[in-house]
């Protein structure tokens, strides 16, 4: 009997320590994996896409709710990583519209989002039913709101999105139809003349508009204090942030935040971290949800990210973006929840051959606010295989359109080097699908084989005779394989045809790190709101990623570069004093980060 109590006690162990091993290697990759709406504005104009845009997150009851612009609906998860569609019964004709939502002491879920921007605030003691009441009133200025009580029962709405007007606040009574009761002030406005992340335009420039957009006001209340967030200068651009103003009350006076912007990701595949809100888990950690800027098939075309945010000690507020868009662990991770889990990216660059190719198109977002786009021509290797450069340069715009939608479409990379996969991120483009808003029943099916040699091939994953919508499909293997060649093999996706922006392949090299960046140099401009940044190359590496921030230990911010050894950036404060340090990666890991520099 002792010997069968000892191994039931180790196999209880042994469960529980794999269990809990399994739990803190859950992952996930931005933009996250949902199944986007496809959205009826533009439709009038034949463009089909989906989005994701200006979430409203919040917990209610120990679950989480997220709701996204123009969805026909909103999400449901129990742990932040996984998400359930729930179509409401009472619900706005258009879809919502920069929504907000609010938990009121577990007992109501309140929410407004009337594209028409009035109409009235919704409410909800069972979000999960999708049954929805409307307060019976109509409600003002409802466009881009951001709905906050008070511990006091007091509540207010915040709202705004423009280049010329300010954010704004309204008092409500909650406890009489949402009815106004009289209180009504201006709160801040953008200063691009000191800030320069404020900026109008890609990388903070613009040849004609010189105002930035406020817009996607968010409250959050954390040690008595009140963080006033709002987003900047425009949804399609890679400089698109959210940052924050600081009060003692709902109704201000509000403080700049000297580490502005808080929430902000100009470089690596995925660009922006705007228009978010900040929920905090059960477990008392905060997470900023926010939009990302796809901005192919339109400027409005866009996704969702999700960063682990914290308040210093000195009242600051800062998310983590480093490495924004490479595989991160999840909320159940107890020491490094949203953090970089160290697979880099293998694919980058790799040699791509495909069935066939119908077109292949290299996009990217011009100063002038419009597309620059280049057609590729056709192009064989001396095998005589179809070759394609848009699958691996990571660019959400570029993409590759097959000539069918059918089992015999497939997509092969040669990783420049061999490694250790260990989980893959597909990125489909919407290329004429015809489909204008919620769709149901729509879903990918697929393969992936590996293999070491081109030769021999072995299935890792089979979601040939899936149910699941996955535009952003991110998957992670059962265990890291051994592979040079990565082969994905099409059988259904929403569409006429198969189109992907980008297959990333994610995991650990065999080889060493970049070593360490010398003559890292920072000179601020004329312009204070611009630096110059250079470094010399360093030999195997990838890409650097440059961190910044107002002190040694508050580098908060980085940008992800490709490639240069340079780089122009327009997104600092004009009286403000910066740090900044770099370091190199490639498919194996990454280097040292350099001396701290002090910029006055």
């Amino acid at each position: 009997m002792k010997k069968i109590g000892l191994y039931l006690f180790f196999a209880l162990l042994f469960n529980v320590v794999n269990s809990t091993a399994q739990q803190y290697s859950e992952t996930y990759c931005n933009p996250l994996d949902i199944d986007y709406t496809y959205m009826v504005y533009n439709s009038s104009r034949n463009i089909s896409y989906r989005s994701g845009a200006d979430p409203a997150v919040v917990e209610f009851r120990g679950e989480y709710y997220m709701f996204v612009t123009r969805s026909f609906g909103y999400w449901r998860s129990t742990d932040l990583l996984n998400w359930e569609f729930i179509k409401p019964v009472q619900w706005f004709f258009e879809g919502c519209n920069a929504p907000t939502a609010f938990n009121y002491k577990d007992s109501i879920l309140y929410f407004a989002g009337d594209p028409a921007g009035y109409g009235s605030i919704l409410y909800t003691d069972d979000p999960k039913s999708g049954k929805w009441t409307p307060t019976a009133s109509i409600s003002n200025n409802l466009q881009d709101s951001e709905l906050f009580i008070d511990d006091d029962g007091k509540t207010y709405l915040y709202w705004g999105s423009s280049n010329v007007y300010p954010i704004q606040v309204k008092e409500l009574n909650k406890d009489d139809r949402m009815l106004e009761t009289g209180v009504k002030k201006e709160l801040i406005n953008l200063d691009e003349a000191e800030h320069g992340w404020e900026r109008f335009g890609e990388n903070n420039f613009h040849p004609t508009l010189k105002e930035g957009y406020m817009e996607g006001a968010s409250m959050t209340k954390h040690n008595g204090k009140y963080y006033l967030q709002y987003a900047a200068p425009g949804t399609q651009f890679n400089v698109y942030g959210d940052g924050v103003y600081i009060g003692e009350s709902p109704l201000g006076p509000f403080s700049y935040m000297k580490n502005n912007p808080m929430s902000f990701k100009p470089g690596g595949f995925t660009n922006g971290a705007g228009h978010g809100i900040t929920v905090k888990e059960t477990n008392g950690q905060y997470w900023h949800f926010a939009t990302m800027a796809l901005a192919s098939n339109s400027h409005w075309e866009r996704r969702l990210c999700m960063f682990p945010a914290y308040f210093d000690d000195d009242n600051l507020m800062h998310s983590n973006t480093h490495y924004g868009d490479y595989p991160r662990f999840g909320p159940g991770h107890p020491t490094k929840a949203g953090k970089h889990c160290g697979w880099m990216l293998l694919s980058y660059k790799g040699k791509v051959t495909v069935s066939s190719s119908k077109m292949q198109i290299v996009k990217s977002t011009s100063t002038d606010d419009d597309f620059e786009i280049t057609e590729m021509p056709l192009a064989k290797n001396s095998a005589g295989e179809i070759v394609s450069d848009v699958l691996t340069d990571e660019s959400p715009k570029s993409f590759w359109v097959a000539e069918a939608n059918n089992d015999q479409q497939w997509v092969k990379i040669e990783l420049l080097q061999p490694g250790d996969i260990c989980a893959i991120q597909l990125n489909y483009h919407d290329h004429e699908s015809g489909i204008y808003t919620r769709t149901e029943g729509l879903r990918h099916r697929f393969s992936i084989d590996v293999s070491e040699d081109g030769t021999t091939w072995k299935t890792v994953v089979d979601r040939r005779k899936s149910y699941k919508d996955t535009p952003n499909a991110y998957i992670v293997l059962n265990q890291a394989v051994r592979a040079k060649f990565v082969r994905y093999k099409n059988v259904e996706v929403p569409g006429n045809n198969l189109a992907l922006s980008e297959v990333r392949v994610f995991g650990n090299g065999f080889g060493k790190n970049p070593s360490k960046v010398k003559n890292f140099n920072v000179q601020r401009l004329e312009d204070r709101r611009d630096a110059q940044l250079s470094w010399k190359k360093v030999e195997g590496a990838q890409g650097y990623n440059v961190y910044w921030g107002i002190a040694p230990d508050k580098l908060y911010n980085s940008w992800l570069i490709y490639d240069n050894t340079d780089l122009l950036m327009r997104c600092l404060d004009k009286n403000t004093s910066y740090y900044f340090s770099i370091e190199s990666f490639n498919e194996n890991g990454i280097s040292e980060q350099s001396e701290i520099l002090k910029v006055e």
